[in-house]
């Protein structure tokens, strides 16, 4: 980290103090400190929105080198740690050295680590325990549940959810096998959330295979250097449920459908709609959170075939990447999330109106989908793939109602600069 960080924190703490001495409703919370990473999720400007104006005082970590929309605001400086994609254990022993810097110049106040994405819950389920940190994440059973789709799956099935024909593979001859017996087409990807390779992070990408051939390329890319989780390959619309589990029980329900996806293939939505809740998706959801003894905001994703059956796909325990979709509907999750961490007593989430049909958009998101809808599918199983000129249609209608993701009127490089990254990044994917 870099020199005189605990100089810094301290200038932070109290200037994010002067700016906030009049806000509205943050005179309970004033206080109490949230450090929050890492700072390139998704997620990342709508969770440190939401936790500003819930009154919080609010401090980010990120990967060393690595650009990301939320260094451009104006409420929050980013801290670099070792990326964990290089190694693990240094990313781990950064974050626990921020962690002391913080803890040592907080003069006392409340202290929480809110993990934004799935190697942030990996960090802080390692993190040594310490009374004065609060973790708003899942630790112990409930991390492992977040970070290990197989568990997942499991678990899932035991609540009553509809789950794919399902394999963990380590070696490429279970895959071979798994495909003889589930017949083609089949979606391979990594198992674990955070799957490790020689000391660091691995980046497994996922492979959807329609024949022989196809399977025999993803094998030999995917080398055996981390389980895989081998499943049938369905087709149809991605779904979202979320909520937020407290002692008596999931409040704040809410839902969503993917309008697009930024690439069709399979990926994070570009456009999304607000939906309500079935009160049987309700049901599975909440038998799912009891079984696991979960606490604080949840997503579950699921997918709607073509004859309207829903089948599970993953629980993420951690901000979503839709979480302004959220918001716009006055659903803060990530404040609720962190009072009720605070406080499991706290009525944080409770009787919140939805509203049904607003759609929210990724502007970077949308560029790419249309992209992604020129070059084509990269495998035969996508036999429903857009035509280019009705997405460009598609994507050039906008409502006045409708909302964009990182956009804050008094924020407004965040929205600029993750236009322009999401964009960059993925054309030059390949290139670094």
């Amino acid at each position: 980290m870099k020199p005189g960080i605990e100089n810094l924190i301290r200038a932070e703490i109290s200037n994010e103090a002067s700016q906030q001495s009049g806000g509205k409703n943050r005179e309970r919370k004033s206080a109490a400190i949230v450090l929050v990473g890492f700072a390139e999720a998704l997620s990342a400007p709508e969770t440190v929105w939401s936790l500003l104006d819930g009154g919080f005082h609010v401090i980010a970590f990120a990967r060393k080198g690595r650009s990301s929309a939320l260094r451009h605001s104006r409420h929050v400086v980013c801290h670099e740690i070792c990326a964990p994609e290089c190694d693990l254990q240094a990313s781990l022993a950064d974050l626990r050295a921020l962690t002391y810097a913080i803890e040592s110049k907080s003069n006392g106040a409340p202290l929480m680590f809110f993990p934004l994405d799935d190697k942030a819950v990996w960090l802080g389920s390692k993190l040594t325990p310490n009374d004065q940190w609060l973790l708003a994440g899942p630790t112990g059973a409930q991390a492992e549940l977040a970070l290990n789709k197989c568990v997942q799956t499991r678990m899932a099935r035991e609540a009553g959810f509809n789950v794919p024909q399902t394999l963990q593979a380590r070696t490429s001859e279970e895959v071979l096998d798994f495909a003889k017996r589930a017949s083609f087409p089949i979606i391979l990807k990594a198992a674990d959330c955070v799957p490790e390779y020689q000391g660091r992070v691995y980046t497994c990408r996922k492979w959807i295979c329609a024949n022989q051939d196809e399977l025999e390329r993803a094998i030999k890319e995917w080398g055996e250097r981390v389980p895989l989780l081998a499943q049938k390959f369905i087709t149809g619309v991605g779904e979202g449920v979320f909520g937020l589990a407290a002692p008596e029980g999931v409040r704040a329900w809410s839902g969503h459908r993917r309008v697009r996806m930024m690439n069709p293939q399979g990926s994070g939505s570009s456009a999304c709609a607000s939906q309500p809740v079935p009160q049987d998706l309700r049901s599975k959801a909440e038998a799912l959170i009891n079984i696991a003894g979960w606490r604080g905001l949840f997503m579950i994703e699921l997918l709607r075939d073509d004859a309207g059956k829903v089948w599970f796909v993953e629980l993420n325990g951690r901000p979503w990447g839709s979480m302004a979709l959220c918001r716009r509907q006055g659903l803060e999750y990530p404040t609720w999330h962190a009072e009720l961490a605070m406080n499991e007593q706290s009525q944080a989430g409770l009787a919140v109106p939805t509203t049904p049909s607003m759609v929210c958009r990724h502007a970077g998101r949308e560029f790419m989908h249309l992209l992604f809808v020129l070059k084509g599918a990269r495998s035969n199983a996508l036999t429903k793939w857009p035509s280019f000129w009705r997405t460009v249609w598609d994507v050039v209608q906008f409502r006045q109602k409708d909302g964009l993701y990182n956009w804050r009127r008094d924020d407004p490089k965040v929205f600029f600069a993750d236009v322009y990254s999401t964009i960059h990044d993925n054309i030059f994917k390949s290139r670094t």
